[in-house]
């Protein structure tokens, strides 16, 4: 794939690179919060193509700023933040938009502890008392067939944390294939080799994001 270069003059990195980039930022932040770069706006941000190293698709959770928690400033990530990182057809479509028309090769599925949305569709499972907004249904029904069977599994119930945390890696894995296999030209750009999709969590206790699914070989 031919490189592009972004408003700065570099090249679009791999997937591999970007999400080296990432890891390092984020122990940046996690090493020593204060200590993370200041990032100043650019006064001619505007008038400059955008050229994003990577796409994030984040749970809009007021805990989880992108940018901060991987130490990246203006115009580094494509940043998608929606309750409990679902996959609708809005976010694919803001995501084949960056893929297409900037030409960054990671995207990140990027789900975090102590989900809102996650609690909320366990909850429903276990009561079968659906949220009486339609709106967080739609929220939480998207959730529910990724998590339903661990919630109804025998047991499940004696470690509720375990439950949770494990509920929140199955709708981030979920949500990771959805993008690889339910669009047509982001499926094209993954079988092609142009775009890598990885699953990763953050952990809002140490600041730590692991990337766990999907992740390249060294």
């Amino acid at each position: 794939m031919n490189s592009m270069p972004d408003a700065s003059g570099s090249e679009t990195l791999t997937a591999k690179a970007a999400l080296q980039r990432l890891i390092e930022g984020n122990q940046r932040f996690y090493a020593s919060p204060d200590a993370t770069a200041e990032r100043p706006r650019s006064r001619g941000l505007g008038a400059a193509a955008q050229r994003p190293f990577a796409i994030i698709l984040g749970c809009s959770d007021s805990r989880t700023p992108v940018e901060i928690l991987f130490d990246q400033g203006f115009g580094d990530l494509f940043v998608v933040r929606i309750a409990g990182n679902i996959v609708a057809p809005s976010v694919v479509g803001s995501i084949e938009f960056a893929a297409s028309q900037f030409g960054p090769q990671l995207a990140v599925v990027l789900g975090h502890t102590h989900c809102g949305a996650i609690d909320a569709t366990v909850h429903a499972i276990e009561t079968g008392n659906g949220h009486e907004s339609q709106n967080i249904r739609s929220i939480t029904d998207r959730i529910t067939p990724h998590i339903e069977d661990l919630v109804r599994h025998p047991g499940s119930q004696a470690n509720h944390p375990a439950l949770l945390r494990e509920a929140t890696r199955a709708n981030i894995r979920a949500s990771s294939s959805h993008l690889r296999h339910g669009s047509r030209l982001l499926e094209e750009l993954v079988s092609g080799g142009k775009l890598v999709v990885v699953g990763a969590e953050y952990n809002l206790e140490t600041g730590c994001v692991d990337f766990f699914d999907g992740v390249p070989s060294a």
